[in-house]
């Protein structure tokens, strides 16, 4: 029997001589579409609100669909960012907008006001991007949790200069991940990453919105220190700067070779167990050598440690900015995966402390090693701070600015921008069993933070040393 209201349709044109009436009823929807369409819908994830500044954010993200397997894969599609003043009762409204379609979402807003709270939503294809499930952008009073950051409050006076602080560039490296024989490591099906992770960043550091003046690099240039990596990791550097006068270098563990073999890093950039001083614009730059002849872990040799007392004795109260490979604190000796013997020897860093409570003009101490960023305490009360930066080659791919001003310094944590970049930063996340996230990108404070200081005798104009 036919519905009543068919029927009397059907009689109606029957009864007008219409030879046939068509009724439309819903298409049924078959299990195998709907696995289809779900399979295809972009899941939006790995939201990090990676830099903010005081008139700018950085938020990346990554998108992705099903395989067939049940698996993720990356998946292009466009990019949206929404932003609004958190005290503002209107809608985010787009501020960004990409329309050619990527699965490594790089969003930046800029034009924003100083020391503001703003609300944010990234979206691609029409989803909203959320947090990966790491603890450390899904614990409570995130941004990423909340959906809202603050930028800055910029020190007061005039920008004098720029500093990129980087580390761990592994150059010659063929897998990434590998720690004690523990995880197997991750290779790049066609290219060398170290190479493209490091090229990325040097043309990073001279974009205007970066404006980098100086690149210190502290330590492990090389993944095993020999000829053909410290020339190649040298001539990639020399295309950007002068060693000396634009960048400046100090070795890392990887950088040793066997005693019994030559020094080809050495002979590259400068010998075993020697400290470097330089000066740009007043400010002191002061390298150190950290490294032991085997093992991970740090030490200073005597010679060095009282060099380093002499120039700090001389000139205790310029502004000094210190960096070596490995970390000071006993906060990152028991933070870190390695423990305490990965950093530097109790003995030595508590010369450290002692030294620099004596010379008030340091006031940063910039390490790598440990692959992440870090703002580390100090182990008594004296007012440097201790900065990890994470790898430059791998996730979370990138490099720290120190903007100094005339009356403090702002810290912010930036990410390399090439597809090549993202690319290979996003597949590196899964390193270490998928905890790595939660190791290398640290907090929203180890990131972007602001430290007022009196640097008004500095500067502008960058000098050679």
């Amino acid at each position: 029997m036919l519905e009543p209201r068919l029927r009397t349709m059907w009689l109606a044109n029957a009864a007008s001589g219409a030879a046939a009436v068509a009724v439309r009823t819903p298409r049924p929807v078959f299990a195998a579409q709907a696995r289809r369409a779900q399979r295809e819908a972009v899941v939006a994830s790995d939201l990090e609100v990676v830099t903010v500044t005081d008139h700018s954010a950085v938020i990346t993200w990554t998108t992705r669909t099903w395989n067939r397997a049940g698996r993720l894969r990356p998946a292009p599609a466009d990019t949206e960012l929404r932003i609004v003043p958190a005290d503002g009762r209107g809608r985010p409204r787009v501020l960004v907008f990409e329309g050619m379609r990527t699965a490594y979402h790089y969003a930046e807003v800029r034009d924003l006001e100083p020391g503001r709270a703003y609300r944010f939503e990234a979206y691609s294809d029409g989803q909203r991007a959320v947090p990966a499930r790491t603890l450390v952008t899904r614990r409570s009073g995130t941004p990423e949790s909340t959906g809202v950051f603050t930028t800055l409050t910029p020190p007061p006076g005039r920008l004098l200069r720029t500093l990129a602080l980087a580390n761990d560039l592994h150059y010659g490296e063929p897998a990434s991940g590998l720690f004690a024989g523990l995880f197997d490591g991750l290779r790049h099906s066609t290219d060398e990453y170290p190479e493209f992770m490091l090229q990325a960043m040097l043309e990073d550091l001279r974009l205007p919105d970066r404006g980098a003046d100086h690149l210190v690099v502290a330590g492990d240039l090389t993944d095993s220190g020999t000829a053909e990596q410290s020339r190649g990791v040298r001539d990639s550097l020399d295309q950007w700067g002068n060693l000396g006068r634009d960048y400046f270098v100090c070795r890392g563990n990887h950088d040793v070779r066997p005693p019994e073999e030559t020094d080809h890093w050495g002979q590259v950039f400068h010998a075993r167990d020697r400290l470097v001083e330089y000066f740009v614009g007043g400010l002191r730059l002061i390298g150190l050598d950290t490294t032991r002849v085997r093992g991970a872990g740090g030490t200073l040799d005597p010679a060095q440690l009282a060099h380093l007392r002499e120039l700090l004795r001389g000139e205790p109260d310029r502004p000094t900015l210190i960096f070596g490979h490995h970390p000071v604190t006993r906060h990152a000796a028991v933070s870190n995966p390695g423990g305490p013997g990965f950093v530097l020897d109790r003995f030595n860093a508590a010369a450290l402390h002692a030294l620099y409570a004596t010379a008030p003009g340091v006031f940063l101490h910039h390490s790598g090693h440990t692959h992440r960023n870090r703002l580390s305490r100090p182990d008594s009360g004296i007012g440097v701070e201790f900065l990890e930066v994470g790898a430059v080659k791998e996730y979370p791919g990138g490099y720290t600015l120190v903007r100094i001003y005339e009356g403090g310094y702002m810290v912010n944590f930036c990410k390399t921008r090439s597809e090549a970049a993202r690319r290979w930063s996003t597949r590196t996340r899964s390193q270490y069993l998928g905890m790595h996230p939660d190791h290398a990108l640290g907090s929203f404070v180890d990131r972007n933070h602001v430290v007022r200081r009196d640097f008004s005798g500095l500067c502008a104009e960058p000098s050679a040393s």
